[in-house]
């Protein structure tokens, strides 16, 4: 089992150049609050209440997230995950076309926006490699958050020993 710090390490070598970065935190929560859109809408009773299909994947992905070795990490980003998908919640019960306009129209424009910035590294998305890339997206945008304000520069220092200093790629190469 990987913890966080080589699962961090691998996916920040497709994640060097700092505009795909910042292409990510933007589009991995649009596409994580268009997911808790769309499985808002299945329910299920269990234990006397109704569980949505969005919370009972957020229970298995937080508990994913929480046994990756880090435990402030998996904390910070099972919160902002959990947060997204409450938001998702909040707008899925509408009418079925404002539910596929908000499922769609985030999940879609958020994956746009992450392709851009990979047009910007050069590279493909982690999850083609690895479809486990999918559930460290949220972890790294966390950790880039938490790195940015001062949080465990030892790890960041791992990460960067491991996959790079990050940086700004020159267009013209990429052209």
């Amino acid at each position: 089992m990987r913890n966080a710090t080589q699962l961090l390490a691998q996916y920040a070598e497709y994640h060097r150049d700092r505009r795909n970065i910042v292409s990510h935190f933007i589009g991995v929560p649009m596409i994580v609050f268009g997911v808790g859109v769309f499985l808002a809408r299945a329910t299920f009773p269990a234990f006397g209440v109704s569980l949505t299909l969005a919370w009972i994947v957020f229970a298995l992905a937080a508990a994913w997230y929480m046994t990756r070795g880090n435990i402030v990490l998996g904390i910070a980003v099972s919160v902002s995950v959990g947060v997204l998908i409450k938001l998702g919640h909040e707008v899925s019960g509408g009418s079925i076309a404002l539910w596929l306009a908000w499922g769609v129209g985030f999940f879609f424009v958020g994956w746009v926006i992450q392709f851009v910035g990979h047009w910007y590294e050069g590279r493909k998305p982690a999850f083609v490699d690895d479809i486990v890339g999918l559930l460290v997206g949220p972890m790294f945008v966390v950790a880039e958050l938490m790195f940015t304000l001062g949080w465990n520069k030892p790890l960041l220092a791992e990460i960067e020993r491991r996959a790079g200093p990050t940086h700004l790629r020159d267009i013209a190469r990429i052209a």
